[in-house]
C-alpha cells in the first residue's frame, strides 16, 4: 500500500525561497523608509518588491494598480523564471491586448507588507542582522495601503486610474478608496469583503493554530532550520483547510466523488485482515486527499509560514468600519466608480458581503457575478469573465461613472 503522507526532506532551508541574493527576476525594489504599524511598532528602511509592465503616460494619468490575494506576489504575469517560482497568476488578464491592455495601461503590482517575495517582511532581516521572525509585528491592511502610498509617490504616480484585485486585494482596494479618494479614479473589487466575518475569523484561526502547533515553527523563529526541517507539516495542513474554503462543495465531488488515488486503495487494509489504520496516511488515500497533499506541498515549497500567519492575521483584522463609524458610513465616502464582483459559489466570501457593497456605495452600480464551479477560486480560473467586469470598470472609470446617490 502507497504511504500517502508528503516527504519534506526534499525542501530547501525554511528561509530559502525568500532569503536575499536570490534571482530577483523582473522584480525591482525601493526603499521607502521608516513604517510605523498600527500597533505603534517602527519597521526601519522597509523594502517594497514590486514588478510593471508598459509605460506610464506623460500625463501620468494611465496607471492601473493590481492588488494581490493572499499567496499571490507581484507577479501577475509572465512564466515562471529566475525569482518568480510560479508563472503570472492573472496572465490571461493582463498584457498587451488582453482586457488590462499593457499597450495602453501602466499596471504596477507589488507585494504587500509581510510578504515573503521581496518586500519586507518576517524572513527579512531585523536591524540587529537577524531574522524578524517571531519579533514581527502585527500588520493590518491599513498598514499595507500605508506601504503601497509610499510606492505610489515614490513611482511619482498622482492617483491610480483603477485600482483592482481579488480577496485581500480587493480589502486593500476598499481601503484605498475610503482613505486616499482624491488618488483613485476607481475600483474593482472581487470576491471580498468590507469586513470579514465570524466564520472567516473561525477559519483563520485554525489554519494559524495548525502552523504554531507543529513544532518546528519554533515560534516562529525556524530560519536557521536545516533543509526540510521547517514548519512544512503545519504549513500544509493550513493549506488544506484554506483550499477547502477556496473551492466548492460541488466541484470537489463532481471532479474526485469517492474515487481512490490512481494506484492506491483506501480500503485494501480489509483485504489483509488489518484493523482500521488511525492515521490516514498509512492507508491508500481518496483522489480529494492526495489532491489536498498536493497544494499542501506546492506552498510550502514557495511560501514563508510566518508570512501566512501575518497576512491571515491582517485579514482576520479587516474591518473598514473600524473607527469610522462603521460599514455603512464607511462605504458611504467611496464616490468614485466601483464596480462589485461576487462568485456564486463562493463559500468563503459568499454573495451576500458583495450585495452588500454595492448596496452601500454610492459609487457602485450594481452586484456583478461571476459564475463557476470553482468557488472562490473562480477569480483565478474564469479569465473570460473577469476580463468582461475589467472591461466594464475601466469603461466605467473613463466615463467617470459613479452612482453618486444622495
Amino acid at each position: 500500500m502507497t504511504d500517502g503522507s508528503i516527504d519534506y526532506t526534499g525542501l530547501p532551508p525554511a528561509s530559502a525561497a525568500w532569503r536575499e541574493g536570490d534571482p530577483v527576476g523582473d522584480r525591482r525594489f525601493l526603499t521607502v523608509g521608516d513604517v510605523r504599524t498600527e500597533s505603534g511598532v517602527v519597521i526601519p528602511d522597509v523594502t517594497v518588491a514590486y514588478e510593471t509592465w508598459g509605460e506610464l503616460a506623460d500625463d501620468g494619468h494611465n496607471a492601473v494598480y493590481v492588488c494581490h490575494a493572499l499567496t499571490g506576489d507581484s507577479h501577475v504575469t509572465g512564466p515562471a523564471g529566475p525569482g518568480h517560482i510560479t508563472a503570472g497568476w492573472w496572465s490571461g488578464l493582463v498584457g498587451p491586448g488582453r482586457p488590462i491592455d499593457t499597450d495602453r495601461w501602466f499596471v504596477v503590482c507589488a507585494n504587500v507588507l509581510g510578504g515573503c517575495q521581496g518586500t519586507t517582511g518576517p524572513a527579512s532581516t531585523a536591524p540587529d542582522g537577524q531574522p524578524w521572525g517571531s519579533r514581527f509585528p502585527t500588520v493590518t491592511v491599513a498598514d499595507m495601503v500605508e506601504v503601497e502610498r509610499a510606492l505610489t509617490d515614490e513611482l511619482g504616480i498622482d492617483e491610480w486610474a483603477m485600482m483592482l484585485g481579488p480577496s485581500l486585494g480587493g480589502m486593500r482596494v476598499l481601503e484605498w478608496m475610503v482613505r486616499y479618494p482624491e488618488r483613485v479614479r476607481g475600483g474593482l473589487v472581487l470576491g471580498s469583503t468590507a469586513a470579514v466575518t465570524a466564520d472567516q475569523i473561525g477559519t483563520h484561526t485554525a489554519q494559524i493554530e495548525a502552523i504554531r502547533m507543529d513544532p518546528r515553527f519554533r515560534g516562529g523563529d525556524y530560519y536557521d532550520a536545516e533543509p526540510g526541517d521547517g514548519p512544512h507539516r503545519g504549513m500544509g495542513v493550513a493549506r488544506r483547510i484554506a483550499h477547502l474554503t477556496y473551492r466548492s462543495e460541488t466541484e470537489l465531488d463532481l471532479r474526485f466523488g469517492r474515487g481512490a488515488q490512481s494506484s492506491e486503495d483506501p480500503y485494501g487494509f480489509m483485504a489483509t485482515g488489518d484493523s482500521a489504520p488511525t492515521d490516514p496516511s498509512t492507508r491508500g488515500r481518496f483522489a480529494v486527499e492526495s489532491y489536498l497533499d498536493h497544494h499542501a506541498d506546492k506552498l510550502a515549497r514557495r511560501f514563508d509560514a510566518n508570512t501566512y500567519i501575518a497576512l491571515t492575521e491582517a485579514m482576520t483584522l479587516f474591518d473598514l468600519g473600524r473607527g469610522r463609524g462603521g460599514v455603512a458610513s464607511a462605504l458611504s465616502t467611496i464616490h468614485a466608480p466601483l464596480t462589485v464582483v461576487g462568485i456564486d459559489s463562493d463559500r468563503l466570501f459568499p454573495l451576500r458581503l458583495q450585495a452588500e457593497l454595492a448596496e452601500l456605495t454610492p459609487g457602485a452600480d450594481e452586484l456583478h457575478v461571476l459564475r463557476s464551479p470553482y468557488g472562490h477560486d473562480g477569480f483565478l480560473v474564469e479569465d473570460e469573465q473577469v476580463g468582461a467586469f475589467i472591461d466594464h470598470a475601466l469603461d466605467r472609470v473613463r466615463a467617470g461613472h459613479g452612482r453618486n446617490r444622495s
